[in-house]
């Protein structure tokens, strides 16, 4: 429950939290921790991160995080690709060594780690886009990505890179949109072909709130509140979740 104000605290008011970071990066690294401290801890020192980068981004705590995500509870490893986007978010440029490291994850099992470190890589792409030729394949991988906001935000990432000096080409085939999910990607798809030369629409208002970090920054909270809302079952256990009632599952009593 404390490890849970402390996110609270961070995300209303970061400068309070400041004093607590080496306490909090202490609880993420130790491995006897209770796996739900040592997320909410990662969770913490992202929002953090997003108002004092340099507090949060140590070279040993950016380890700290980028390692967690490949042997680290699913719990933790979704607060830890959060912080890392958040990371990016508070200062691009933190993360711009760290692409291939992040690209190594977009497989993961976990749409919210996935989209996570999918921002992130644009928020990278927005400020230093040659980067992104170093991901430019595993990114192309996501064009087929099961969750649309994960997709999106792959073809966000390749219209960064294509409307850079960077040598690039994109891929043949962009991911069609469909159903409520067509705006979200239909916009990008527009944003990455404008200035490749594949028909896209000229260049307009659209472009201010794709590919740039304020657009980012003010968006991405949404779009998870969207992923995470329950899609009529628990996704703990399955159970059939009743219209109205609580935010909590009745049987296994997880919250949603």
């Amino acid at each position: 429950m404390t490890a849970k104000l402390f996110v609270a605290a961070a995300e209303t008011d970061p400068n309070a939290v400041v004093p607590t970071v080496p306490a909090l990066a202490e609880r993420l690294t130790d491995d006897e921790e209770f796996y739900y401290v040592r997320a909410r801890s990662a969770e913490a020192l992202g929002y953090v991160a997003l108002e004092h980068p340099d507090i949060v981004t140590t070279p040993e705590l950016l380890a700290d995080l980028r390692i967690g995500l490949s042997f680290d509870e699913p719990e933790v490893k979704e607060k830890l690709s959060k912080a890392l986007e958040h990371v990016a978010l508070g200062d691009p440029k933190r993360l711009a060594h760290h692409v291939s490291t992040l690209a190594e994850h977009l497989a993961d099992e976990d749409e919210l780690v996935r989209y996570h470190l999918c921002t992130a890589l644009v928020i990278v792409g927005c400020e230093s886009p040659e980067k992104l030729t170093e991901v430019s394949d595993t990114l192309n991988a996501r064009l087929d990505d099961e969750n649309a906001y994960v997709r999106g935000r792959a073809v966000e990432a390749l219209g960064v890179l294509a409307r850079s000096d960077a040598d690039a080409v994109l891929p043949d085939e962009l991911p069609q949109p469909n159903d409520n999910e067509e705006p979200f990607i239909a916009e990008r798809v527009r944003f990455a072909l404008v200035d490749d030369g594949l028909g896209g629409d000229e260049q307009g208002e659209t472009d201010e709130q794709i590919g740039t970090v304020p657009a980012i920054r003010a968006t991405t909270d949404e779009i998870v509140a969207e992923i995470m809302a329950p899609d009529g079952e628990c996704p703990h256990c399955g159970l059939a979740l009743p219209e109205n009632g609580p935010p909590m599952c009745p049987r296994c009593g997880a919250p949603y």
